[in-house]
Order: C-alpha cells, then structure tokens, then sequence
C-alpha cells in the first residue's frame, strides 16, 4: 500500500513538474508564422526567440549579439558609460522601417506583423518594443505619434487610438524600468502638410498641426518623456516666386511661442528641441541657422538643438562642427547617432561606425559635461538587404559599440593633454595683459595702430595640424 501510495505521489509530482513547464516556457512568435502571432490585442509572447539579454564580453568576443566595448556600468571621467550616452532605440526605423525604397518593395517582413495598421498589431509592435530594448539593455526609446498608433478618419478618433497604445506604453515602461526619451509629431508624411505644417499657407493645415503637436506633447509628458523634438522636415518651399518666406518664419515662431506656452500650461518639465532640417529649400538649415532663428524670435532658452550627424553632414559641416555650434551657443541637447553614404546626397539614417567620427563627437559630449538631460538616439535603420530579426540587435550593437569606442578614445586624450596643450599654445599670444584687454572689448583701433607701429611685422607660429593629427590619430 506504501509503495503504491509512493508512485502516485511520484506520479502526480511528474505531471505538476511537466504542467509548469509547458506554463513557464513562453509564447513565441517564429518566422515562419508571418502574420499568425496571436491575433489577441493582450497577445504577450517572445518576439524574439533565442536572444537573451545582451552582454558586455570585451573586444576579444567573437559572439555578433554581445558588446566588445560598451560596458554599461563601467566609470570613465567619472561618469558612468551608460550616463554619457543615455541610449534611446527609435521606433520609427526598428519597428516601422520597411527596408523599402523609391525603387523596390519592403523587404522586412516581420514575424509579428500581420500586414495591417490596426490598433491591435500597434499594441503588438509596442510589446515587441519593449522586449527589443530590455533585451538590448538601454533605458530610452523615441517615437512619433503617428508611428506607434493608427491614423483615423478623424482627429477623435486618431485621439483615442494614441491615448490606447500610450496607456499599454506606460504600463510596459514601469514593469521594464524604462522611459522615453522624446516624443513628436508626424507633421511631415500626411499629404495635408505638402506645404508644410506650421508654415503651411493653409490655416487649416496650420491648426491641424496643432492640434496634433498639442496631443504629442500631452502624450510624451503622460509617459514622463524627457524632451519634446521638433522636426519640420516640410517647413520650407520649393519657390520663393509663390512664397511668402518672411510670413512663414513669423508663423512658425507664433507656432512655437504657442507651444511653449502649452507645455507650461500642462507642467510638462521636459526640454523643447529642434532639429534642422536636411534640404536647401528647408529654413533650419544647420546649427547656427537655427540658432539665429530662435535668437531673431526671443526663443533661445525655451529650446535645445537636436543634432544629427546625417544632416549635419546635408548642410556640408561635419557632425563635430555642429555639435561645437551647439555647443558653444548653450543649445546641445540631443545627438541622433548616424551617419549617410558619402556618394549619396540624400538622408541615408545609417548606423554610425566611424570610430574617428565617434571619437570627435564624444570630444565635445565631454567638453559639454554630458548632454542629459537630452541622450543619443540611434535613428538609423537596417540597410534594405539586411532583413533577419538578430539584425535588429547587431545594428544597434555595433553602433553603441562605436560610440563606446569613441568615448574611450576621447577619455585618452583628455587625460593625456597633449592635444589641448597643443590649441593652448596656438592662442597663447592672447594670454597676455593686451590679449586680456582685446578680450574684454577694451582695446580699441587707435590703440591697436599704436601697437602695431611699435612691434613691427607680426611673427606667425605654425599651426602644427599635421602634430594634432598625429596626436588624435594615437588614441584611435
């Protein structure tokens, strides 16, 4: 009777141990179910089966889906790695990027898309969202408004849609610890702002517009974002025989005044960026251009500048040339880490690997203290033949490897000195009592002649370049 007693309880042991791991192994959604993972708006299985965690390994690693340099918690210059960079996935190129072109067809083909733009595969692709960056272990994420909720025959209803996959948002951001870094709105791809959105010659385009930044902005404050981005990549003209550009430039600064105002009114804390635009006929055209708009407008300590590497170079400045504009002007904000093909002049948004690149705009994250509380978001997309789901990781990992390289090799030369010995030399004629004097705005021409007349010809030191060169180049 025992020994039977003994192998039923054995037996039902089994069974429970079993029942238990068929509970505890999870939902999976594989590639070879396209469009067929659970149709269920509460659908919570893997999307990416086979993918743990990423791993700081060390440049010796040989594993694609680990960091060979990016060690989170790992202190330089007194801040930790993770702290400087403050990385931010865009969802707009991992989870909406088609890898179609003007000349072909999508070439993605997720395995948790089901074709549609229904407010059920938008909760889908939110879940997946928050798997991809607890997986790749970044605390930030970006999004436009339109990109993570479905258009609608109206503005109530596209309302409603937001405020649904928001709420699923914040309720998936306090489980993972995670926050958004920006929020926007899509002001750019509807054809309602062909003329543009808030330089729109259309008033009702204007006050669409709107009322749409209005919402975004609510909606990155309920889900505690850190900054609110303005691109305005259709606020410009194609003629200026049928444009009117001093009364566009007067709307869009009203736009913005406006703007600020509701941001205020609704307590949100975070900071107003804008990013320049990547097109000549665009009236953001870099840095200094945006500068001196928000300067002519009374605008300049309501907004920061988001920088993009990509346009920066569009504008024909290097990505460290803007960011210095930036920089030096008080307005660095946010870094969109990426990089464009040099043969092709259009906005490319690939993954930045150029580790001199790298290091020189992690010169000037350095020489700012750090950019928090903006971050770097990679908005940078798969090329269009790179198409499995492990891509998704190795883009984003090699791209916060490379700035991890260049954080690092910017820390070397910063501790070494060599090389701001060498600019300090190069100046050291003004750290005199007559420099000091022309600093100040105290020595006037007559006074300069004066000089002049009794130093004579002016001696002038090389510029030593080539030695700068070498001395970066050491800490590659």
């Amino acid at each position: 009777m025992t020994m039977k007693f003994g192998k039923i309880s054995l037996l039902l042991l089994s069974f429970t141990v079993f029942c238990y791991a068929v509970i505890a192994v999870p939902e999976t959604c594989p590639a070879a179910n396209v469009g067929k993972c659970g149709d269920p708006d509460d659908w919570e299985g893997e999307f990416f089966p086979g993918i743990y965690k990423i791993k700081y390994e060390g440049p010796s690693s040989k594993n694609p889906l680990s960091f060979k340099w990016y060690n989170a918690e790992e202190e330089i210059l007194g801040k930790k790695m993770k702290d400087w960079f403050r990385f931010s996935v865009a969802f707009w190129h991992t989870f909406r990027g088609t890898g179609g072109d003007p000349f072909g067809a999508p070439t993605k083909h997720w395995p948790w898309e089901d074709g549609t733009n229904s407010l059920s595969m938008a909760k889908r692709r939110m879940r997946a969202n928050f798997e991809f960056i607890n997986k790749l272990g970044v605390d930030f994420w970006c999004f436009h408004d339109r990109d993570i909720a479905p258009d609608a025959p109206t503005l109530e209803e596209t309302n409603a849609n937001l405020d649904e996959v928001a709420a699923l948002a914040q309720e998936l951001q306090t489980k993972g610890k995670k926050s958004v870094l920006w929020g926007t709105a899509q002001l750019f791809m509807h054809p309602r702002y062909m003329h543009g959105a808030a330089t729109s010659s259309e008033l009702e385009v204007y006050a669409y517009a709107a009322a749409q930044v209005k919402k975004a902005m609510e909606v990155t404050h309920y889900l505690g974002g850190e900054n609110y981005v303005f691109w305005g990549g259709r606020e410009g003209y194609q003629s200026l025989l049928n444009t009117d550009m001093e009364r566009e430039l007067n709307h869009l600064a009203r736009f913005f005044e406006a703007a600020v105002a509701h941001k205020k009114k609704i307590g949100f804390n975070g900071k107003h960026s804008l990013e320049y635009q990547l097109a000549g006929s665009l009236y953001d055209w870099d840095a200094a251009t945006t500068a001196n708009f928000l300067r002519k407008y009374g605008l300049i300590g309501e907004f920061k500048l988001n920088i993009e590497c990509n346009h920066a170079t569009l504008s024909g400045h290097s990505c460290h040339h803007e960011l210095e504009t930036a920089r030096i002007n008080g307005l660095l904000g946010n870094i969109d880490a990426n990089t464009g093909d040099p043969q092709v002049g259009w906005d490319t948004d690939q993954f930045l690997v150029d580790i001199q690149e790298a290091t020189m705009i992690m010169l000037s994250v350095i020489r700012n203290d750090g950019i928090a509380p903006g971050g770097f978001n990679f908005d940078a997309k798969l090329r269009r033949e790179s198409t499995d789901v492990e891509d998704l990781f190795i883009a984003h990992i090699v791209g916060m490897d490379t700035m991890a390289r260049g954080l690092r090799n910017a820390a070397k030369l910063v501790e070494d000195g060599s090389l701001a010995e060498l600019v300090r030399k190069r100046y050291q004629s003004f750290d005199t009592e007559i420099g000091a004097q022309i600093e100040a705005g105290k020595a006037d021409f007559e006074f300069l002649e004066k000089k002049t007349k009794e130093w004579g010809e002016p001696k002038v030191a090389s510029a030593k370049q080539e030695l700068a060169e070498m001395i970066f180049q050491s800490a590659m």
